[in-house]
This record gives structure tokens, sequence and C-alpha cells, in this order.
């Protein structure tokens, strides 16, 4: 029965979506609004159908359903309830199931919130090219990536999920969350393209662009801290990062939604920055794909990807169809996008937001290449290379240090071009408090280059989002104080100081971290830079669905913790799981180097040992960072302008600047629709 209600489901989601692509694109150029309605109906049947399916695969976990293949290799009779349910996404097909559900769910989305809208051609358009990229999810599920195929032989348990998906309890919040990332890209470029092809009113589309686009940035920005953190607690190597390819695959079009959250703001302010933006909202559409198939091709070897599948010719076919789509809407529209005004570049906030978007640009570049690397030597001549941590570092230390320079600059910084002594104005503060941590850094001895320009250039940028929040908060403009707690334009800048925090606890972790071993006998204590490691004893624990050697240890008195080496169901290899006490000023990350030699009496035990300072810092800045996010999008707007004689004179500037910026926006529009027009 699960695998005929999941088939069917399959079955009504790819041809509901494929009815509503040809039924919207028609009625849009036809103008018949029955046809077009009908389209935007066929597409909530489409994600009706997904819903179906995902309920009959969890269905067929639950109940333990080994006639279906999928669920004999993700599931077993032992697995718990909550590894049950995530064995959804715990393999190739179940996963791009998920992949599909949330696209059809944002499809879905999209056409209940735009139905204000239904007649316009964009909002058609859009929903088309929407559909189009369901329609190839969907043709990949029914065909080489079905998730319902029956099983040759029904085994009486199945194989259980692999032994790192059923240790954890973020297997359940990191896949959705990183999927609503990776799959809510497709939202805001449909919308993109599909105003530049139709010419309809730029602005409008652009805020609903920079929304989806905030909101899908969001979700990425938890899915790659959950997946940090989740390294950090499950792998037994005492990191969150190491550049792995599919860490990268993730990293990418987060990097591209950054520039654009930025840069688009010149567009709704000055009507520029046109090109960078759409190519920056392409460029993150076209990596999620391409981090696809990194995954799910098995191309690439990593501890996240799938194993090998006859899915890479589709997916990289279709990465290249995009980029040939995206780059012949630039060229059609290249005289459309092409600014109106000249670009004031140099000590201003568009010239600040240009080389921000060079950077990240730049650094998404380095990244793919290093990724993709591997591929093109095995390509061209069957080498087997490998890039390493030394080459990525290389690049991501002295940009990650730009970037903060013009996180602190670029907020401090009118629109239109300022002197040096208006610059120096605004940023005097900030650069006190930058200097004076720089001179006490090397005060209490800090000598690496690295780490002192990172305290320095972060409080730099701390303070100069504390002094544009102050700056909000002081102006009343008839606002309430909590409106102006709330306000939009400190989200951004929350943001910002939910990055520093993160580059605080990145240097702190990697710069004073210390890590050893301790052999140890039942009973003995042993100090550890400044921690009581105190060895009680090992014991065997089993359970249903695993196997575990334990070690009881106390720290500073406190516990016991359990470091343990872990085996599962039918799978013969062992895996280490760490024990970690955490606290806000450092983390105590333990593990097991050597089995004790359990013939002894009382065998000794070796255990790996590191200190993590300030760690827990990371994923509280990770937290304020998606909350700032969530202020910038859904925070209280500003209701008037400031007055005139308020402010410093780069603040009075700024305020004449945004009433010059309106006057420049009327013009362009005007432009823009008798271009269309033509």
């Amino acid at each position: 029965m699960n695998i005929v209600v999941g088939r069917t489901g399959l079955l009504i989601a790819l041809v509901a979506a494929a009815l509503g692509v040809v039924f919207l694109a028609y009625g849009s150029q036809k103008g018949k609004n029955g046809l077009v309605h009908q389209g935007r109906t066929f597409l909530l049947v489409s994600a009706g159908g997904l819903i179906l399916a995902v309920g009959a695969m969890e269905r067929a976990f639950l109940t333990h359903d080994f006639s279906l293949s999928y669920v004999a290799g993700n599931n077993s009779r032992e697995t718990p309830l909550l590894f049950t349910i995530t064995g959804l996404w715990s393999g190739l097909q179940g996963s791009m199931l998920l992949w599909s559900l949330i696209l059809g769910l944002y499809i879905g989305a999209m056409v209940v919130i735009t139905r204000k809208y239904a007649s316009s051609r964009t909002t058609s358009l859009a929903l088309v090219i929407a559909g189009v990229v369901a329609v190839f999810f969907l043709a990949l599920l029914v065909g080489p990536a079905n998730p319902f195929t029956q099983s040759a032989h029904v085994p009486l348990d199945g194989l259980g999920p692999n032994p790192l998906l059923q240790e954890y309890p973020l297997v359940a919040v990191h896949p959705p969350m990183l999927y609503l990332g990776f799959v809510g890209m497709t939202v805001p470029f449909a919308f993109y393209a599909a105003s530049l092809i139709t010419g309809e009113d730029e602005t409008f589309w652009l805020r609903r662009t920079r929304n989806w686009t905030l909101v899908a940035w969001v979700a990425l920005t938890i899915g790659i801290t959950l997946g940090a953190w989740w390294s950090y607690q499950t792998l037994g190597w005492g990191g969150f990062w190491a550049w792995d390819p599919v860490e990268n695959a993730a990293f990418l079009p987060w990097l591209c939604a950054t520039a654009f959250l930025h840069s688009s703001i010149a567009q709704q302010r000055r009507f520029s920055l046109r090109v960078w933006n759409f190519s920056l909202v392409a460029s993150a559409f076209a990596l999620t794909i391409l981090g696809t198939y990194f995954t799910r091709s098995g191309v690439l070897e990593s501890v996240h990807a799938f194993s090998a599948s006859n899915l890479g010719t589709d997916l990289i076919t279709f990465f290249g169809v995009i980029v040939v789509f995206a780059v012949g809407l630039v060229l059609y529209r290249a005289e459309r996008l092409r600014s109106q005004r000249r670009q004031d570049v140099a000590l201003s906030k568009e010239g600040a937001l240009i080389v921000n978007n060079v950077l990240f640009a730049g650094f998404a570049f380095v990244i793919l290449l290093g990724t993709s690397f591997p591929l093109l030597v095995r390509a061209m001549s069957g080498a087997t290379v490998t890039v390493g941590t030394p080459y990525f570092n290389s690049f991501a230390i002295p940009i990650g240090l730009m970037l903060l320079f013009f996180m602190a600059i670029a907020p401090l910084v009118p629109w239109r071009k300022i002197s040096l002594g208006e610059l120096g104005e605004a940023i005097f503060v900030p650069a006190v408090g930058a200097v004076a941590v720089l001179v006490v850094s090397t005060a209490l001895g800090e000598t690496r280059l690295y780490v002192l320009a990172t305290f320095m250039l972060a409080t730099f940028a701390g303070l100069s989002a504390i002094k544009k929040i102050a700056r909000t908060l002081l102006r009343r403009n008839g606002r309430p104080l909590v409106e102006r707690i709330f306000a939009r334009e400190n989200g951004g800048m929350v943001v910002h100081l939910g990055i520093v925090i993160i580059a605080f606890a990145m240097v702190s972790t990697t710069a004073f971290g210390h890590q050893g071993q301790l052999r140890l006998a039942p009973g003995q204590t042993k100090n550890f830079y400044g921690e009581s490691i105190t060895y009680l004893g090992v014991q065997n624990v089993v359970t249903p669905s695993k196997s575990s050697f334990e070690a009881n240890i106390l720290i500073d008195s406190t516990g016991p913790y359990h470091p343990a080496i872990s085996q599962y169901g039918t799978y013969t290899e062992t895996v280490g799981m760490p024990a970690v006490n955490v606290a806000l000023t450092h983390d105590t990350y333990l593990t097991i180097n050597s089995t004790p030699n359990l013939k002894l009496k009382n065998p000794p035990i070796t255990l790996g040992i590191i200190i993590q300072p300030l760690i827990s810092w990371l994923w509280i800045g990770a937290l304020i960072v998606a909350l700032g996010a969530l202020l910038a999008g859904f925070g209280f707007g500003a209701r008037t302008r400031p007055s005139r004689g308020t402010g410093s004179p780069s603040e009075r500037r700024g305020s004449l600047d945004d009433r010059a910026t309106e006057l420049d926006q009327s013009r362009n529009h005007v432009d823009v629709a008798v271009g269309a027009r033509q």
C-alpha cells in the first residue's frame, strides 16, 4: 500500500506541476485569467501530491515496511522513534523527496501570498520558473531517484540509518533547515528573473525578492550553524569546520545571498548595482543546484555526502541550463540593467557596497575553485588531487579581515561622496576603541598578526554597529521607544554584532585552545591546563539499537561524562562519540583515544582532551545573526525623515542624500518605464 500511495502522490505532483507550468505560461501570454487561475490551482495540487508521497514514506518507516528497499536500507526495528522519523532524509532518494516537498511548499506559499497580484505577468512567470524547477526534481523522483522501489527480497530487519545519523538529535533539524535555505533560493531567482523579462515595476518586485532571500538566508544560516555544531558534537575531532566539499556547497550560496542582501539596498535607494544584484541572486540559486550535484552524484568524497548515484549527469546538465539562462537574460536586458547615473564609488556607502560585493564574490570564487579543482584535474588527466585547509585559509583570513573593515565603514558613511575629514569624524569613536583593543592585546603579550588584526577589526565593526543602533534610538522622529528598539534599520547592525561575536569566538578557539591526551588509571586524577580530570572506570552499555563502551569521567568533580565507542545494529565499524563539558568561557572536550585492555583487572585508559575557549559564543553569535536578520525583515519601518538641523555634519549630509535619492529614483523609474514600453 505504501508503495502504491507514494508512487501515486509523485505522479500527481509531477503531472500537476507540468500542467501548472503550461497553463500559467499560456494563460499569461494570451491574457486569459481563467487559465492562469487553473495553473495556480495545479501547483497547489502538486504540493498536495508531494505531501501524500511523504506521508506514505513516513508511514512505511513507522511501520517498518521493508518491502521498500529505501526503508530496508535506512531503518531497522531497533532504530529509536526519532531516528526512524528522520530516516526519510537519511539517504539519497529520501533527501530528494524532502527537497521536492519543501520546493512544493515554497511554490504553494508563492501562490497564496501573490493572490493579490495573480493577474500580473511577473507573478505568473515567476511561478512558471519555479514550476519548471519543481518538474525537474519530480522527474528525477519518478525516474532514477524513485524512493518507492520494491525490495527484491523483503528482509526480516533493515540495515538501519548510518551510525552518524542516529546518535545526535540535530539530525531532526539540521537537514530540513539546510534544505529550507537551499530550496528557498529558487523563489527570489524566479521573481527577479520574471521581473526582468516582463519589465514590470522592478522596485516593487525587488522588495519581494529581497524578503524571500532573507527568509532563505536565515534558514541557510541556521542550517550551516547546526551542521557545524553537529560536526563538533558528533565526529570527535573537536572542530566545527573543515572546508569539506559539502560544507563548501552550503557556504557558496550563502555568500552570494549575503552580498545580494547588502547590495539590493543600493538598488532600492539609488537604482544602482542592478547587474550585480541579478547576478548574485542567479549565482545563489545556481550554486544550490551545483551543491546538489556535489552531494548527490558521488563525485566528491565527504563524510556528509551520499554514495555514488546516477544523478550526476542530470544535475550538472540542469546547472548548465540555469547558467545559460541567467547569462542570456543579463545580455537580453543589458541596457535596462545598466545604471542610468554615475555611481559614487569613492568614500560613500555605494562604494563600500561595491567593494563588499567584490569581496564576497571573490571569496565564493576561490572556494568554488578549491572545491571543484579535484574534479577538473580528474576529468582532464585522471589524476587524484586534494585541496586542503591551507589553501582555503590563505584566502579566508585576509578576505574575512577586509570584510570586517568594510562592515565597520559602510554603516557610518552616507550615500553621497564625503571627504576624508567627514569619514574620520564618522568612524572616530569605533576607531579609537579598535586601537585601544590592539594596544591592550599587544601589552598582554599577543604577537600573532591574524589574532591582533581580528580583535582590532572585530572591535571596530562592533562599535560601528553599536553607534549606528544608538543613533537610531536617540533620533525620535515621532516614534515610540519600542519602535526604535525593534526598528528594521537595527536588524542589519544586530547581524553585524553577531558576526563580530563569531569572529572573536573563532579566533579564540583556534588560537588559544589546548589539545593533548592523558593516560589514566581508575581513580587517578590529572590536571590539564587548569582542568581536573578524574577517571572512574569503564562500562558496557547495550540498547536495542547499539552497544557502547563508555568511560566515566569527572571534570572538576562534576559529571560523570561519558566519552564512548559505539557499534550500531549490523554495522561492523565502530563510531567514537565525544563527551563535552559546556561553559560560556570554554568547553572541555573528551574522547577515547584507545580502548583499554579489558582482560586486565584495572585497565588504564588514554583520553583525548581539548580545551576550547569561548566556542559557545560561536553558536550564540549565529543565533544573534538569525535574530538580527528577522528583525531586518519584519521590524518596524521608519515613519519620518530626520530633521535637517540635528546630528553631525556627516549625518545631516546623509539626510540630504536620502531626499536626493528619492528624486533620483523618480527620474530612474520614468527612464525604465519608457525603456520598457520601447
